[in-house]
């Protein structure tokens, strides 16, 4: 990574746009004595400007690496597997099934521990009033809570991380309440407490997950400049990719981590226990990826009033919009088809724990190989960030389809194992390049606003993914398969037909300029003069820096 940073910087080219000069300053100083002067000195240190966001180094990349590994895996695992089969070993033990204990809805033959397992987990057997749902549906309702009371936090959370002076506290006091109430899921085996544990993680990691890919954006402007001219787009669509299919691949490392750790704490005789001892121990990783809150950046300030739609400038973005909806759709495809794939393995097929254990290492260790070859297949085919976030869909589409044709056949070992590395790759390739997308249609200073928003739809589609796979389409892996497959099949209309497009987006957002013409950023600086007073010279430095446009040697 090294290597690349310097590449980057020796052969970047940077433009940057008009800057108050040492007059102006002076001029606005001076004037403070005089109101009216005082105004017009505010005016002129206040127009728009391009601020130079420093190289990252080595260490910050592997930080905001470190974070993806120790985060990634509450959506993927915590939430969704973990806290399902704690929820599972509380409810009373389900009625013998008329077909008996040792045999599948397909009649082939299974451990009676594996049956009973499965029961849990799908039996209706959570009293909510006068009704009853299964304990995947209790985690589905308490993880659908948190997303509802993460709405309004997060729109204080966006225009502070854009424009506030906390960013740290924020990410960290995030991920620590996060991390605290994955420690005491065993106190109370109570199933109606579970709510209290799911939706605090919820609201924290959508706040985390949005700080994390505010920094994503602004690294790249560290490594690219604040300004690029269209031929140039090709740097930063390297460094960008190459950053987020990396990070998705380390995250998926520890999602494999903890589904190891999962597998074995079932084998033991008290699961209850060794469950809750898998809650701690993901509060613990989590927590160690704290440290990446003191490699954040704070972006520029403005001292003029906020605009009341900051949280809303999204929806003013015809691609961050297009792209946003992509995600949502995509989220709820890869879950459904892993919810109800997992299900129909254990449920119908009858497979052998052990196997199970193979399917799960092969889903998430997978993509670490997978995503980082993609990026010179990428360069070879020139191919953008919608071109590969199709890739991922038709991968979904493939697996799905066939899943659902052949779902009423006994599945070969082999065949189950290729699935889940097609269906792995495509989970990986739609989550790092949507990341990417979605950055390069955000202008600069709006990072903050455009990550929230992409937190939370992904977090939404991800439960609603979950929620059809474990709760209607339990038991019927068709439904499960079907639905992704017309979902999937949705995302992949409105990206080729919704004009969703990374070079347009970045020069709707101000990021790339037409060939002779000067991008200015849409931020103005204010609150933090002597930030830009004492760069100024090594600004002016940088920016008469000139060289040759790497172009695809970047990607």
């Amino acid at each position: 990574m090294a290597e690349e940073s310097s590449e980057i910087q020796s052969n970047q080219e940077i433009v940057q746009a008009h800057e108050p000069n040492n007059e102006e300053i002076n001029r606005s100083v001076s004037n403070m004595g005089d109101s009216s002067m005082k105004m017009e000195g505010t005016r002129e240190t206040c127009r728009p400007y391009s601020r130079l966001e420093p190289q990252p180094t080595k260490g910050e990349v592997w930080v905001w690496y470190v974070y993806e590994l120790c985060s990634y895996f509450v959506h993927t695992v915590l939430i969704p597997i973990v806290f399902s089969l704690i929820i599972g070993q509380i409810v009373n033990s389900p009625t013998e099934p008329f077909r008996g204990w040792n045999k599948s809805a397909k009649g082939l033959a299974c451990k009676i521990d594996e049956m009973e397992l499965y029961e849990r987990l799908t039996h209706r057997s959570v009293s909510i009033g006068n009704s009853k749902v299964s304990p995947l549906e209790w985690t589905s309702i308490s993880w659908g809570i948190g997303l509802i009371l993460a709405s309004p936090a997060l729109r204080f959370v966006s225009t502070n991380l854009d424009h506030g002076q906390n960013q740290v506290v924020i990410a960290g006091a995030a991920t620590a309440i996060g991390a605290f109430f994955c420690l005491p899921v065993g106190f109370f085996k109570v199933t109606w407490i579970f709510p209290l544990y799911v939706a605090p993680i919820v609201v924290a990691i959508a706040v985390s997950t949005t700080s994390h890919t505010r920094h994503h954006g602004l690294m790249i402007q560290g490594f690219t400049g604040p300004s690029l001219q269209r031929h140039q787009f090709p740097n930063r669509r390297g460094v960008s990719n190459r950053l987020s299919l990396n990070a998705t691949g380390v995250g998926c490392l520890g999602s494999a981590v903890i589904v190891a750790f999962v597998y074995y704490m079932l084998r033991i005789q008290d699961i209850f226990t060794g469950l809750w001892v898998v809650s701690i121990f993901s509060g613990l990783i989590w927590l160690a990826g704290i440290v990446h809150v003191f490699a954040l950046r704070p972006g520029a300030t403005i001292t003029s009033p906020l605009p009341k739609d900051h949280f809303l400038s999204i929806f003013k973005s015809h691609h961050g919009l297009g792209t946003l909806i992509v995600v949502g759709l995509s989220s709820f495809t890869s879950m459904c088809i892993f919810t109800g794939g997992v299900l129909f393995l254990v449920g119908e097929l009858c497979l052998k724990p052990v196997f199970v254990l193979y399917f799960w290492l092969i889903y998430f260790i997978f993509p670490s190989v997978s995503l980082p070859m993609l990026q010179p297949v990428q360069l070879i085919l020139k191919t953008n960030a919608v071109k590969m976030h199709l890739l991922g869909l038709i991968l979904s589409l493939v697996t799905s389809g066939i899943e659902f044709q052949f779902r009423k056949d006994s599945w070969e070992r082999h065949y189950i194992l290729i699935f889940a590395a097609l269906q792995s790759t495509s989970t990986g390739v739609m989550h790092a390049f949507a990341r990417v997308l979605l950055m390069d249609c955000s202008p600069a200073g709006k990072e903050g606003a455009f990550a929230t928003w992409f937190s939370w739809v992904k977090m939404a589609g991800t439960c609603l993914g979950f929620a059809v796979a474990s709760g209607a389409a339990a038991g019927n892996v068709g439904t499960s398969f079907g639905i992704a497959f017309c979902t999937g099949a949705v995302a992949m209309v409105i990206s080729i037909y919704g004009n969703i497009s990374d070079v347009a987006g970045a020069v709707a957002a101000g990021l790339i300029s037409e060939e002779g013409e000067m991008v200015s950023s849409p931020i103005a600086n204010g609150s933090d003069h002597s930030n830009s007073i004492n760069n100024d010279d090594d600004d002016d430095e940088n920016a008469k820096k000139e060289a040759a446009p790497v172009g695809e040697e970047a990607a």
